[in-house]
């Protein structure tokens, strides 16, 4: 994809799983990639590794994304290191932790929203006028999940909710941007084989997600890229906007 070269990309959570995935994939075509991270700086730094090894360029960046003055922050370093931000994709996030209803505290709500919801908006924020400056667009990728349309795992329904609200306002922020040529869209992502279900999913709810999977598998991270590189590029999306991508398996066919 030639029209990827040379543009810059920030992928937040891109030490680990489907980020480091399409962090690399990304610096692979030609982009500036800079591979944002919170605790995980070893993992962050060999996924740079992979793209300077590979013939791109590419920083890792640390921002607590429960930090907007962190994101800000983040955001005005990947100008500096590369002087633009045309592509944005919202990776990070997290689980946080399984409860069931009778278990649910207000501030693990908090939590669960501030950092699946809250701070993807933070970084839209931060990025949307650079884009409009720069005067050439740009394509925002959320990342929302099969949970937001089927409610999630067992005690997962924070982190659902908090997926349908980037559903949802990836829809709204399409139509608000249409103006400036930013295109928003998401990825959704199935039962995907990373960190993420090694640190919240037992086996046996990971077998009983494979049961309810059309492939009769899990997915990987490295099967997840090409629905981002697909909306990252203007030239094989550029009539897509405040779409959702499935990447399931199967597990869910709206």
């Amino acid at each position: 994809m030639q029209d990827l070269k040379g543009k810059t990309a920030l992928v937040t959570g891109a030490s680990t799983g489907i980020g480091a995935a399409v962090a690399a994939a990304l610096g692979a075509q030609g982009c500036k990639v800079v591979v944002h991270y919170n605790q995980s700086e070893g993992p962050a730094q060999a996924v740079v590794a992979q793209i300077v090894q590979g013939g791109g360029q590419a920083v890792a960046l640390r921002a607590d994304v429960r930090d907007s003055a962190a994101i800000k922050a983040c955001v005005a370093a990947t100008v500096q290191a590369f002087g633009s931000v045309d592509i944005l994709v919202n990776n990070a996030g997290s689980l946080v932790q399984r409860a069931p209803i009778a278990e649910f505290t207000d501030a693990l709500f908090d939590e669960v929203l501030h950092v699946n919801a809250l701070s993807a908006l933070v970084f839209c924020r931060e990025v949307v006028p650079l884009m409009r400056q720069q005067g050439r667009g740009g394509s925002i990728i959320n990342v929302t999940s099969v949970a937001a349309r089927n409610g999630g795992g067992p005690g997962a329904y924070l982190y659902a909710g908090s997926k349908g609200f980037i559903s949802t306002a990836t829809r709204g922020l399409a139509k608000e941007l249409v103006p400036d040529r930013i295109r928003v869209n998401a990825v959704a992502p199935g039962v995907i084989a990373t960190p993420f279900q090694d640190r919240f999913s037992t086996a046996q709810m990971l077998e009983n997600f494979k049961a309810s999977i059309p492939m009769g598998r899990l997915g990987t991270a490295e099967e997840c890229v090409g629905a981002f590189l697909y909306l990252a590029s203007d030239q094989l999306s550029g009539y897509v906007t405040g779409q959702i991508l499935e990447v399931n398996g199967g597990q869910y066919m709206p």
